[in-house]
């Protein structure tokens, strides 16, 4: 299933109007691939019920996520990542898979401000369920 990710409301119509979806499938299209849109967006809570509607009609899954989960194999891995630019909306959970305290404080309340800058959180890897990521 491929998985379209639309940072807004006009490229989510655009996927959804040339997407291929379920319905095509069974219209004789053997082959044709099942799309989901991803709304990665801060207004795109707001428009998952209109746009999922118009999903379901062609047989495109829409969905919105308000957050990922990251699990982050190192303090390099942690500063490289808080390093790169963001390119998603979400707020990143960073479960953090080394030990914490093998940081500086004055080290892990600078990484811990540039994550809070970014809307993002610095959380102990014990914590961690689900994981969209790996750093």
């Amino acid at each position: 299933m491929s998985i379209m990710r639309a940072g807004s409301k006009a490229e989510a119509l655009r996927f959804l109007a040339s997407g291929n979806g379920v319905d095509s499938v069974g219209a004789g299209n053997v082959g044709a691939a099942v799309l989901a849109v991803e709304l990665d967006y801060e207004t795109g809570w707001q428009d998952a019920v209109e746009l999922g509607r118009l999903g379901e009609k062609r047989g495109i899954k829409v969905q919105y996520r308000g957050q990922e989960s990251i699990a982050v194999r190192s303090r390099e891995a942690l500063i490289e990542g808080l390093a790169t630019p963001k390119t998603t909306f979400r707020q990143r959970n960073l479960y953090c898979q080394f030990d914490l305290g093998t940081l500086a404080d004055h080290e892990l309340v600078e990484l811990e401000a540039k994550a809070t800058r970014l809307g993002d959180y610095i959380l102990a890897g014990h914590l961690l369920r689900d994981v969209d990521d790996v750093w």
